[in-house]
């Protein structure tokens, strides 16, 4: 796995990352498993930068930004393109500063001489043997917002940099500061049109840079990124076509293929293997990742992806769509926000507008979104941990459920009460502390892409792993994230358009096909995710039976799972996205028990 890592303290630390490497110019910092051009540094006196990760600033670049250093200006440090963590130091101040999407997350933990800090939270816990933190992976599995316990991490004696936040050493201490505004001052949609396109342009730029490139052509995101990459040089694309799918994935990308010059397409066949929970009997064909992900779950789909492309290259980039949904477009639960301030013209249309894509009605839609009209994300806590307090609910689909800041999952339901109960009260710690948005959209904007940043590095290691194959998800940049986000949530989710800030990027450039633009379906794996509960029941039963890490700490109860499962055979509706938590989660937990060695002793401190 790659990971950074650094001491700042005494000269007396005890250890080293196993296979680091350390980075010029800033000392007590290593890197794992990078590349050495992956990692570049500059710097004058007690003034240094460094940059790890895909970096758009060049070395001459990187020196003028130390007057910046100097100044602390640490938000400017994030600017460039690409996806990256930066680490700054001025004098004695330290900044570390991960992305706005959790690819390159932060976490600390402080000793007596000092502070280390580390992309990985387990190569902090392995410090000393930390063990998993049951209340956090509860609010893991029952909330899937990663900033909900602000700086808890998975494991005990480590703490995590929140979304947003930088971590800040000095002498006195550590801790961390906001660098990036909670929500941003609104930008029209077509004014931000031009600024997307122009991002979107540049992060696509910095990943072809002499690797072999390809890319998934299947939705209009992973479209628009091979199209912009065709326009730089050639490009692999590649559409996963499944018959069990019934979408039209596969003759958009055809057509798109013939159309725009540079993509070579190839069609990657379904087969009973490229199914959700395929290949779990043996979680040692899995990399080791840094928590629960979500790609252990459709490991098969990926590496059929993958294979054809391992086979023409090695060493090459691949792009995917990946949280192209978060910043293009919004969940209706912007209604909530609409009603909250008020607009119930708007709030009204859009629910109308709404409703006849979801065949239901405008009043169901604006009722389900009242509940969290009227109230803020500290109530909303509040509320939820009441809930917590008392017995579990029967399943119902989270799309008939009333709109919430936080929604509770069904995983919640398959807790011990005293595991709900810890996690009631964690909830009412965080409320108290809670600094959130106005807007409902804002804050789940910003949960959705640091959950699927942190999948995405998953996919990135099990890529690499097995492929030696570099997964680039431009969406997830921070540059992406801040020209998308700045439109509201109203604009980019209205209704009467599929994916309207894309569309006005993008109309009359000649960079995507206008056929490619007018598109308004979208393809889904549901198909292949009940296939798999059916085809695999037998081996999700043993992970989450009486064996189960999970059961053993209360996280789930075996009649709830049991019954999940069962319907999920019988073809009936069920809670797929709680199952798939659950056994990612399962799966991490078992791997942290054959971990490989994170650190070596300190030969310099071991002869002292």
């Amino acid at each position: 796995m790659r990971w950074s890592a650094g001491w700042f303290g005494g000269t007396g630390h005890d250890r080293l990352p196993a296979g680091g490497r350390a980075v010029s110019g800033l000392e007590g910092t290593w890197t794992v498993g990078w590349p050495g051009g992956r990692v570049r540094a500059v710097g004058q006196g007690p003034v240094a930068l460094a940059v790890i990760g895909e970096c758009g600033a060049d070395n001459e670049q990187l020196e003028r930004a130390l007057p910046v250093v100097r100044a602390k200006g640490w938000r400017a440090l994030t600017r460039w393109p690409g996806s990256y963590l930066t680490i700054a130091r001025s004098g004695e101040a330290l900044a570390v500063i991960g992305d706005l999407a959790g690819q390159h997350p932060v976490y600390w933990r402080t000793e007596g001489a000092g502070t280390w800090w580390s992309t990985s939270a387990s190569a902090l816990a392995a410090l000393d043997g930390a063990p998993a933190d049951p209340t956090a992976l509860a609010a893991h599995l029952a909330l899937a917002q990663p900033d909900v316990l602000g700086q808890w991490s998975l494991f005990r004696s480590v703490s995590r940099v929140p979304t947003g936040h930088l971590l800040l050493l000095t002498p006195q201490g550590a801790g961390t500061v906001r660098y990036e505004p909670a929500e941003y001052e609104p930008v029209g949609l077509r004014d931000a049109a031009p600024m997307v396109r122009a991002a979107l342009t540049e992060a696509v730029g910095v990943r072809c840079d002499g690797r072999p490139v390809s890319a998934d052509l299947a939705g209009l995101d992973s479209t628009a990124l091979a199209c912009l990459a065709a326009q730089r040089g050639p490009v692999t694309a590649v559409t996963f076509a499944d018959a069990r799918l019934r979408d039209d994935d596969l003759a958009y990308a055809v057509r798109t293929a013939a159309t725009v010059p540079g993509l070579a397409h190839r069609t990657v066949p379904g087969s009973p293997e490229t199914v959700y929970y395929a290949g779990l009997e043996d979680l040692s064909t899995l990399p080791v990742t840094d928590g629960p992900n979500a790609y252990a779950v459709t490991a098969s789909i990926m590496r059929a992806v993958l294979d054809p492309l391992a086979a023409r290259h090695r060493a090459g980039v691949h792009l995917t769509g990946a949280a192209g949904d978060a910043v293009l477009s919004a969940p209706s639960s912007y209604l909530a926000d609409l009603l909250r301030e008020r607009q119930h013209r708007r709030a009204w249309q859009h629910a109308q507008a709404h409703a006849r894509l979801r065949h239901t009605s405008a009043l169901t839609l604006l009722r389900r979104a009242r509940p969290a009209a009227r109230t803020g994300l500290a109530g909303a806590w509040r509320q939820t941990a009441a809930e917590l307090r008392r017995p579990a609910r029967p399943w119902v689909p989270q799309a008939e459920r009333p709109v919430a800041w936080t929604p509770l999952l069904a995983t919640a339901d398959w807790m011990s009460p005293d595991v709900r109960d810890r996690l009631a009260s964690a909830l009412e710690v965080a409320a108290e502390l809670a600094g959130a948005p106005a807007r409902l959209a804002a804050w789940a904007d910003r949960q959705d892409l640091a959950r699927v940043g942190a999948n995405t590095a998953g996919w990135r290691e099990i890529a690499l792993a097995g492929h030696g194959i570099e997964i680039a998800a431009p969406f997830l940049d921070s540059e992406i994230i801040r020209a998308c986000l700045a439109v509201p949530a109203d604009q980019r989710g209205t209704p009467g358009r599929y994916k309207p800030l894309l569309g006005e990027a993008f109309a009359h450039t000649g960079v995507l096909p206008p056929f490619v633009l007018a598109r308004v379906t979208k393809g889904g794996f549901n198909a292949l995710s009940y296939a798999g509960l059916r085809e695999h029941a037998p081996v999700l039963q043993h992970l989450l039976g009486p064996s189960s890490r999970l059961a053993a700490a209360g996280l789930v109860t075996e009649a709830p799972v049991a019954a999940a499962l069962q319907r999920a055979a019988a073809g009936q509706p069920t809670a797929q996205g709680a199952l798939h938590l659950a056994v990612a989660a399962e799966v991490w937990l078992r791997q942290l028990e054959t971990a490989p060695a994170w650190w070596e002793v300190n030969s310099h401190v071991a002869t002292a």
